[in-house]
């Protein structure tokens, strides 16, 4: 990728962050009256519903308290990001026990508290975001707080499926913990051995449980010992979860510098890449059964925002990395798709759920799912990586 190229795609990427998909967030999501943000928005912003999802007020928080310390400090960043900490603060988490609602009235009123602890996990990165960008020690000692809710999580939750007839382990608590260990050692510098010695052991159990170099696949249920679990569930591949676990542990080897632990990682992105791949029509597979068969999800072959997202950033991020060929001309192949099918030009942001041919299936633009977090982060470390690329080496 020559000079011209990375200068070109910064200034698309910081255009696109700056002047379509942050502002549509911060314009039509912050709920300003009573706090926090709206997520459930039609075509051109306006609230379907104004009850709000627990990720989505982590994952703002987040959104713009990084855009505040990474970009640019911007009043208005700040005010969200300080709009939606309050908002947590009174209204999203249970008193009883700290945990955090899946969902809530606009006025913070509870509705939905899920077993899983992903809303706990995404208040806390947001919480952790913003305690470096206010000086806000109470945010810090609040995230900390989830990590060990995170860590320790109360007898009261029951399983998925009862462990006495089947168990099983799923990857996606294993992929985002190592994500939150890494912005929880950015925030809390004090405890950064401890949080790299939780990073170590995510990673060892990803590999040890969830690889599968046999299958060139990273599957995402499995057995308590890693072994292939009954029906569809067992069979099943994620290519958007196995690409942003790959950029994670990219990212982590590259903080390291270990450039042992990034060869160890890229197989993943190489694997998901094939098997994901729509040759037919272009996109990446919602869902793949590793054997060929029906998958049991009937959403399979819909291609979504979130993993074609993840998959541009991690093939740049592996491009600067590794300067082999194969992954440019992947990251320009999907580059070229995402940007061409996803965005909507007449109304702003992105259309979330498209049809395997590319066609809209569902033209809303936020829901508990699709909110201001994954377009923003991808474009945001996309232009600080372009960013990098330019910079003369030294």
């Amino acid at each position: 990728m020559n000079a011209e190229r990375i200068k070109e795609l910064k200034a698309f990427y910081y255009q696109e962050m700056t002047e379509d998909i942050v502002p549509f967030w911060l314009n039509n999501s912050v709920d300003w009256e009573h706090g926090g943000f709206m997520d459930f928005l039609d075509r051109e912003g306006n609230p379907l519903s104004t009850d709000k999802g627990g990720w989505v007020q982590g994952r703002a928080v987040w959104i713009f308290s990084t855009l505040y310390k990474d970009i640019e400090q911007k009043p208005e960043w700040l005010k969200a990001a300080e709009n939606g900490v309050r908002f947590i603060r009174e209204k999203l988490r249970r008193a009883s026990d700290g945990r955090v609602y899946f969902e809530v009235t606009r006025e913070g009123k509870p509705l939905i508290m899920r077993r899983y602890l992903f809303s706990e996990l995404f208040t806390a990165i947001g919480l952790a975001a913003y305690s470096e960008i206010s000086g806000d020690a109470k945010a810090l000692d609040e995230a900390k707080e989830l990590f060990d809710l995170i860590d320790n999580p109360p007898d009261t939750i029951e399983a998925k499926i009862d462990p006495e007839t089947r168990q099983f382990r799923g990857h996606s608590m294993t992929m985002m913990m190592i994500s939150f260990c890494q912005i929880m050692r950015q925030a809390d510098p004090g405890r950064a051995d401890m949080y790299s010695a939780r990073i170590d052991q995510q990673i060892e159990e990803l590999f040890r449980y969830f690889v599968k170099p046999n299958l060139k696949a990273l599957l995402e249920t499995v057995g308590p010992d890693g072994e292939m679990t009954e029906g569809p569930e067992g069979r099943c591949v994620n290519p958007g979860h196995a690409i942003e676990t790959a950029w994670f542990v990219l990212e982590e080897s590259k903080y390291r510098n270990d450039p042992k632990l990034a060869a160890r990682i890229l197989p993943i992105l190489d694997w998901s890449m094939e098997l994901g791949w729509d040759k037919d029509f272009g996109g990446i597979f919602s869902f793949i059964d590793i054997e060929g068969k029906q998958p049991a999800q009937i959403e399979w072959d819909m291609k979504y925002w979130w993993p074609h997202s993840e998959a541009v950033y991690a093939l740049l991020l592996a491009y600067s990395m590794t300067g082999e060929t194969r992954y440019k001309e992947w990251f320009d192949k999907v580059h070229d798709y995402t940007w061409s099918h996803f965005p909507d030009r007449e109304k702003g942001e992105w259309f979330g759920y498209l049809r395997r041919d590319g066609s809209v299936q569902v033209d809303l633009k936020g829901n508990h799912y699709k909110g201001p977090f994954h377009i923003p982060r991808f474009v945001m470390k996309c232009y600080l990586l372009l960013e990098e690329m330019e910079a003369p080496s030294l």
